[in-house]
Protein backbone atom coordinates (compact mmCIF):
# COMPACT_ATOMS: atom_id res chain seq x y z
CA UNK A 1 0.00 0.00 0.00
CA UNK A 2 1.78 3.36 -1.49
CA UNK A 3 1.14 6.71 -0.84
CA UNK A 4 2.57 9.23 -2.93
CA UNK A 5 2.08 12.93 -1.93
CA UNK A 6 3.17 16.41 -3.73
CA UNK A 7 1.32 19.02 -3.75
CA UNK A 8 0.82 22.55 -2.88
CA UNK A 9 -1.27 24.55 -1.65
CA UNK A 10 -1.79 28.36 -0.56
CA UNK A 11 -2.68 28.96 2.92
CA UNK A 12 -3.04 32.68 4.97
CA UNK A 13 0.71 33.31 6.04
CA UNK A 14 3.21 30.60 3.61
CA UNK A 15 2.34 28.14 1.31
CA UNK A 16 2.18 24.46 2.21
CA UNK A 17 4.55 22.23 -0.14
CA UNK A 18 3.77 18.21 1.27
CA UNK A 19 6.32 15.85 -0.97
CA UNK A 20 6.60 12.41 0.31
CA UNK A 21 6.23 8.68 -0.90
CA UNK A 22 5.15 6.28 2.12
CA UNK A 23 4.78 2.69 1.97
CA UNK A 24 3.26 -0.02 4.42
CA UNK A 25 4.31 1.87 7.59
CA UNK A 26 3.46 4.66 10.06
CA UNK A 27 4.71 7.97 8.80
CA UNK A 28 4.19 11.15 11.07
CA UNK A 29 3.93 14.35 10.80
CA UNK A 30 5.83 16.66 13.65
CA UNK A 31 4.96 20.73 13.67
CA UNK A 32 4.19 23.34 15.67
CA UNK A 33 0.22 24.02 16.06
CA UNK A 34 -1.06 25.89 12.60
CA UNK A 35 2.03 24.57 10.22
CA UNK A 36 0.21 22.92 8.03
CA UNK A 37 0.63 19.22 9.17
CA UNK A 38 -3.78 18.52 9.26
CA UNK A 39 -3.90 20.47 6.13
CA UNK A 40 -2.49 17.88 4.38
CA UNK A 41 -4.30 15.32 6.01
CA UNK A 42 -7.38 16.83 4.46
CA UNK A 43 -5.78 17.43 1.29
CA UNK A 44 -5.39 13.26 1.47
CA UNK A 45 -8.52 12.93 2.42
CA UNK A 46 -10.49 15.33 -0.42
CA UNK A 47 -11.65 17.43 2.72
CA UNK A 48 -9.39 20.38 1.00
CA UNK A 49 -7.99 20.89 -2.46
CA UNK A 50 -4.71 21.07 -3.07
CA UNK A 51 -3.59 24.46 -5.51
CA UNK A 52 -1.55 22.16 -7.44
CA UNK A 53 0.11 18.64 -7.84
CA UNK A 54 -0.84 14.89 -7.35
CA UNK A 55 -2.03 12.17 -4.74
CA UNK A 56 -1.52 9.00 -5.64
CA UNK A 57 -2.57 5.73 -3.47
CA UNK A 58 -2.00 2.29 -4.76
CA UNK A 59 -1.59 3.26 -7.76
CA UNK A 60 -5.11 4.93 -7.91
CA UNK A 61 -4.88 8.70 -8.70
CA UNK A 62 -7.30 10.28 -6.24
CA UNK A 63 -6.33 14.04 -7.38
CA UNK A 64 -4.13 15.47 -10.39
CA UNK A 65 -4.52 18.92 -11.16
CA UNK A 66 -2.62 18.65 -14.54
CA UNK A 67 -5.30 15.60 -15.49
CA UNK A 68 -7.89 17.68 -13.67
CA UNK A 69 -8.66 14.62 -11.38
CA UNK A 70 -9.92 15.19 -7.72
CA UNK A 71 -11.94 12.11 -6.51
CA UNK A 72 -14.56 12.79 -3.91
CA UNK A 73 -13.69 11.65 -0.09
CA UNK A 74 -16.13 8.89 -0.43
CA UNK A 75 -14.10 7.42 -3.51
CA UNK A 76 -10.93 7.39 -2.31
CA UNK A 77 -10.93 3.96 0.44
CA UNK A 78 -9.33 6.48 3.10
CA UNK A 79 -9.91 6.40 6.87
CA UNK A 80 -9.90 9.87 8.49
CA UNK A 81 -9.61 9.52 12.54
CA UNK A 82 -11.18 12.78 13.51
CA UNK A 83 -9.87 14.82 17.51
CA UNK A 84 -13.23 14.31 17.83
CA UNK A 85 -14.03 10.57 16.68
CA UNK A 86 -17.27 11.99 14.68
CA UNK A 87 -19.40 8.58 15.60
CA UNK A 88 -23.03 9.08 14.41
CA UNK A 89 -25.00 10.17 17.55
CA UNK A 90 -28.30 8.86 16.89
CA UNK A 91 -26.39 5.16 16.02
CA UNK A 92 -26.00 2.44 18.02
CA UNK A 93 -21.82 1.44 17.81
CA UNK A 94 -23.18 -1.20 15.86
CA UNK A 95 -24.87 0.41 13.17
CA UNK A 96 -22.17 3.32 13.34
CA UNK A 97 -19.80 -0.03 12.08
CA UNK A 98 -22.17 -1.10 9.78
CA UNK A 99 -22.71 2.09 8.18
CA UNK A 100 -19.17 2.02 6.88
CA UNK A 101 -18.80 -2.01 6.30
CA UNK A 102 -19.32 -1.99 2.05
CA UNK A 103 -20.73 -5.22 0.31
CA UNK A 104 -23.65 -7.45 0.95
CA UNK A 105 -25.92 -8.02 3.73
CA UNK A 106 -23.86 -10.93 4.65
CA UNK A 107 -20.48 -9.18 4.38
CA UNK A 108 -21.39 -6.26 6.18
CA UNK A 109 -22.37 -8.41 9.37
CA UNK A 110 -19.12 -10.27 8.96
CA UNK A 111 -17.17 -7.13 9.05
CA UNK A 112 -19.18 -5.64 11.99
CA UNK A 113 -19.11 -8.95 13.92
CA UNK A 114 -15.05 -9.28 13.18
CA UNK A 115 -14.36 -5.94 14.32
CA UNK A 116 -16.65 -5.63 17.56
CA UNK A 117 -14.52 -8.35 18.27
CA UNK A 118 -11.05 -7.02 17.72
CA UNK A 119 -11.57 -4.02 19.67
CA UNK A 120 -13.19 -5.70 22.51
CA UNK A 121 -16.68 -3.95 21.57
CA UNK A 122 -19.03 -6.76 21.68
CA UNK A 123 -20.85 -5.74 25.31
CA UNK A 124 -21.28 -2.04 23.75
CA UNK A 125 -22.51 -2.93 20.71
CA UNK A 126 -26.12 -1.68 20.87
CA UNK A 127 -24.88 1.45 23.23
CA UNK A 128 -24.94 5.00 21.49
CA UNK A 129 -22.04 7.20 21.28
CA UNK A 130 -22.98 9.14 24.43
CA UNK A 131 -22.72 6.12 26.56
CA UNK A 132 -19.27 5.58 26.01
CA UNK A 133 -16.03 6.37 27.86
CA UNK A 134 -13.57 8.36 25.79
CA UNK A 135 -11.61 5.27 25.18
CA UNK A 136 -14.43 3.38 23.91
CA UNK A 137 -15.75 5.69 21.47
CA UNK A 138 -11.93 6.28 20.05
CA UNK A 139 -12.11 2.23 19.56
CA UNK A 140 -15.31 2.36 18.09
CA UNK A 141 -14.35 5.06 15.43
CA UNK A 142 -10.97 2.87 14.89
CA UNK A 143 -13.35 -0.44 13.81
CA UNK A 144 -15.87 1.82 11.61
CA UNK A 145 -12.48 2.57 9.45
CA UNK A 146 -11.27 -0.65 8.97
CA UNK A 147 -14.59 -1.86 8.75
CA UNK A 148 -14.91 0.68 5.94
CA UNK A 149 -11.38 -1.66 4.16
CA UNK A 150 -9.94 1.78 4.21
CA UNK A 151 -6.47 1.60 2.30
CA UNK A 152 -5.06 4.85 4.07
CA UNK A 153 -5.52 5.44 7.91
CA UNK A 154 -5.02 9.60 8.55
CA UNK A 155 -4.68 10.11 12.31
CA UNK A 156 -5.22 13.55 13.35
CA UNK A 157 -3.87 14.59 16.70
CA UNK A 158 -6.23 11.61 18.22
CA UNK A 159 -5.07 11.81 21.27
CA UNK A 160 -4.84 15.68 21.93
CA UNK A 161 -8.67 16.31 23.72
CA UNK A 162 -7.40 13.93 26.42
CA UNK A 163 -6.04 14.01 29.82
CA UNK A 164 -2.84 11.92 30.25
CA UNK A 165 -3.57 9.28 31.50
CA UNK A 166 -6.42 8.36 29.16
CA UNK A 167 -4.21 9.27 26.39
CA UNK A 168 -1.64 6.81 27.43
CA UNK A 169 -4.30 4.07 27.60
CA UNK A 170 -5.72 5.39 24.44
CA UNK A 171 -1.86 5.32 22.68
CA UNK A 172 -1.34 1.91 24.17
CA UNK A 173 -4.72 0.78 21.97
CA UNK A 174 -3.54 2.25 18.99
CA UNK A 175 0.34 0.58 19.19
CA UNK A 176 -2.12 -2.70 18.99
CA UNK A 177 -4.10 -2.08 16.19
CA UNK A 178 -1.35 -0.25 14.02
CA UNK A 179 0.86 -3.04 13.54
CA UNK A 180 -1.95 -5.19 12.27
CA UNK A 181 -3.23 -3.07 9.79
CA UNK A 182 -2.35 -3.65 5.66
CA UNK A 183 -1.62 -0.69 4.82
CA UNK A 184 0.23 2.80 5.30
CA UNK A 185 -1.12 4.87 8.11
CA UNK A 186 -0.37 9.38 8.61
CA UNK A 187 -0.21 10.92 12.26
CA UNK A 188 -0.26 14.01 12.51
CA UNK A 189 1.15 15.51 15.69
CA UNK A 190 3.08 18.01 18.06
CA UNK A 191 4.06 15.74 20.95
CA UNK A 192 7.44 14.30 20.34
CA UNK A 193 6.98 11.09 22.54
CA UNK A 194 4.07 10.29 20.65
CA UNK A 195 5.32 10.59 17.06
CA UNK A 196 8.58 8.33 18.43
CA UNK A 197 6.55 5.62 20.57
CA UNK A 198 3.94 5.56 17.28
CA UNK A 199 6.02 6.03 13.76
CA UNK A 200 8.25 4.33 11.41
CA UNK A 201 9.53 7.52 9.43
CA UNK A 202 8.94 11.01 10.86
CA UNK A 203 8.85 14.42 8.64
CA UNK A 204 9.35 18.21 10.65
CA UNK A 205 6.93 20.93 9.00
CA UNK A 206 7.65 24.02 9.49
CA UNK A 207 5.52 26.65 8.16
CA UNK A 208 4.38 24.33 5.26
CA UNK A 209 7.41 23.64 4.11
CA UNK A 210 8.46 19.55 4.41
CA UNK A 211 11.96 18.71 5.66
CA UNK A 212 13.88 15.60 4.87
CA UNK A 213 12.27 12.55 5.96
CA UNK A 214 13.93 10.45 8.67
CA UNK A 215 13.70 7.23 10.49
CA UNK A 216 12.77 8.56 13.91
CA UNK A 217 15.73 7.52 16.19
CA UNK A 218 17.67 9.43 13.75
CA UNK A 219 15.55 12.17 13.12
CA UNK A 220 16.09 12.62 17.13
CA UNK A 221 19.98 11.78 17.06
CA UNK A 222 20.75 13.88 13.79
CA UNK A 223 17.60 16.58 13.69
CA UNK A 224 19.73 17.95 10.92
CA UNK A 225 18.18 21.89 10.90
CA UNK A 226 16.99 23.96 14.01
CA UNK A 227 13.24 23.73 13.49
CA UNK A 228 13.53 19.86 13.96
CA UNK A 229 15.87 19.92 16.72
CA UNK A 230 13.14 22.69 18.44
CA UNK A 231 10.12 20.02 17.36
CA UNK A 232 11.85 17.44 18.60
CA UNK A 233 12.66 18.61 22.56
CA UNK A 234 16.19 20.38 22.48
CA UNK A 235 16.49 23.40 25.11
CA UNK A 236 19.82 24.01 24.30
CA UNK A 237 20.80 25.41 20.91
CA UNK A 238 23.20 28.11 19.99
CA UNK A 239 24.06 30.28 16.70
CA UNK A 240 27.42 28.85 15.63
CA UNK A 241 30.48 29.64 13.44
CA UNK A 242 33.11 26.52 12.20
CA UNK A 243 36.67 26.74 13.01
CA UNK A 244 37.39 23.70 11.54
CA UNK A 245 36.08 20.48 10.55
CA UNK A 246 35.57 18.64 14.21
CA UNK A 247 35.52 22.41 16.28
CA UNK A 248 32.99 25.11 16.92
CA UNK A 249 32.76 28.22 18.24
CA UNK A 250 29.49 28.28 19.95
CA UNK A 251 28.27 32.16 19.82
CA UNK A 252 25.43 32.28 22.51
CA UNK A 253 27.98 30.54 25.18
CA UNK A 254 30.73 32.05 24.63
CA UNK A 255 32.83 29.20 23.76
CA UNK A 256 34.30 26.56 21.60
CA UNK A 257 33.64 23.26 21.43
CA UNK A 258 35.16 19.46 20.19
CA UNK A 259 32.16 18.16 17.58
CA UNK A 260 32.02 15.08 15.29
CA UNK A 261 32.03 15.70 11.50
CA UNK A 262 31.01 20.07 11.32
CA UNK A 263 29.75 20.77 7.83
CA UNK A 264 30.31 24.02 5.64
CA UNK A 265 27.08 25.32 6.38
CA UNK A 266 26.52 25.20 9.91
CA UNK A 267 24.38 27.71 11.83
CA UNK A 268 23.81 26.66 15.05
CA UNK A 269 24.78 23.73 17.47
CA UNK A 270 22.36 21.84 20.19
CA UNK A 271 22.62 19.62 22.65
CA UNK A 272 19.70 17.99 25.06
CA UNK A 273 20.02 18.83 28.24
CA UNK A 274 20.22 14.63 29.72
CA UNK A 275 23.52 14.49 27.76
CA UNK A 276 25.13 17.18 29.83
CA UNK A 277 27.07 15.90 32.54
CA UNK A 278 28.64 17.99 35.65
CA UNK A 279 32.34 17.16 36.69
CA UNK A 280 34.52 18.22 39.39
CA UNK A 281 37.69 18.91 37.38
CA UNK A 282 38.44 20.16 33.91
CA UNK A 283 39.31 18.20 31.17
CA UNK A 284 38.76 18.04 27.28
CA UNK A 285 35.23 19.96 26.06
CA UNK A 286 34.63 20.89 29.74
CA UNK A 287 33.98 24.59 30.43
CA UNK A 288 33.89 26.26 34.14
CA UNK A 289 30.12 27.09 35.18
CA UNK A 290 28.19 29.75 37.77
CA UNK A 291 25.10 28.59 38.37
CA UNK A 292 22.11 30.58 37.37
CA UNK A 293 18.63 28.54 38.45
CA UNK A 294 17.67 25.61 40.30
CA UNK A 295 14.42 24.53 39.80
CA UNK A 296 12.71 21.02 41.40
CA UNK A 297 10.98 18.89 38.47
CA UNK A 298 8.80 16.17 38.96
CA UNK A 299 11.47 13.41 38.65
CA UNK A 300 14.62 15.53 38.22
CA UNK A 301 16.40 18.50 38.67
CA UNK A 302 16.90 21.48 36.31
CA UNK A 303 20.08 23.28 36.69
CA UNK A 304 20.68 26.67 34.73
CA UNK A 305 24.30 27.06 34.11
CA UNK A 306 26.42 29.69 32.39
CA UNK A 307 30.38 29.45 31.35
CA UNK A 308 31.61 31.35 34.44
CA UNK A 309 31.83 34.86 34.47
CA UNK A 310 30.81 35.29 31.05
CA UNK A 311 27.06 36.84 30.36
CA UNK A 312 26.56 34.30 27.59
CA UNK A 313 23.54 32.55 27.40
CA UNK A 314 21.79 30.00 30.01
CA UNK A 315 22.64 26.48 29.38
CA UNK A 316 19.73 23.70 30.78
CA UNK A 317 20.91 20.56 32.11
CA UNK A 318 18.48 18.12 33.90
CA UNK A 319 19.92 15.16 36.09
CA UNK A 320 18.47 13.30 38.74
CA UNK A 321 17.68 14.44 42.34
CA UNK A 322 19.88 11.88 44.12
CA UNK A 323 22.69 13.10 41.55
CA UNK A 324 22.19 16.88 42.08
CA UNK A 325 22.10 16.30 46.06
CA UNK A 326 25.93 15.11 45.78
CA UNK A 327 26.98 17.49 43.66
CA UNK A 328 24.98 20.98 44.61
CA UNK A 329 27.89 22.35 47.55
CA UNK A 330 30.48 22.02 45.78
CA UNK A 331 32.66 25.50 45.40
CA UNK A 332 33.62 24.36 41.89
CA UNK A 333 31.61 22.43 39.21
CA UNK A 334 32.27 22.35 35.28
CA UNK A 335 30.26 21.03 32.50
CA UNK A 336 30.69 18.53 29.70
CA UNK A 337 29.85 18.22 26.61
CA UNK A 338 30.09 14.89 24.91
CA UNK A 339 31.63 15.21 21.45
CA UNK A 340 29.21 12.50 19.74
CA UNK A 341 25.91 14.20 21.57
CA UNK A 342 26.74 17.66 19.81
CA UNK A 343 23.96 18.49 17.20
CA UNK A 344 25.50 20.45 13.84
CA UNK A 345 22.28 22.11 12.75
CA UNK A 346 21.88 24.26 9.57
CA UNK A 347 19.10 26.68 9.37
Amino acid sequence: MELTVRIKKKLRNFTLAADFSVKDEVFALLGASGCGKSMTLKCIAGIETPDSGSIVLNGRVLYDSDKKINLSPQKRRVGYLFQNYALFPNMTIRENIRFAAGGTAAQKDEKVQANLERFSLLELADAYPAELSGGQQQRAAFARILASDAELLLLDEPFSALDSYLKWQLELELGKVLPSYEGTALLVSHDRGEVYRLADTVAVINQGKMEKVHEKKELFQKPGTLAAALLTGCKNVSAASRLDAHHVRAEDWQFDLLAGDVAEDIKYVGIRAHFLEFRRQPGENTIPIDIVKVIEDTFSMLVMVRKAGSDGKAIRCELPKKEWQQLKDATELYLYFPPEKIMVLQQ
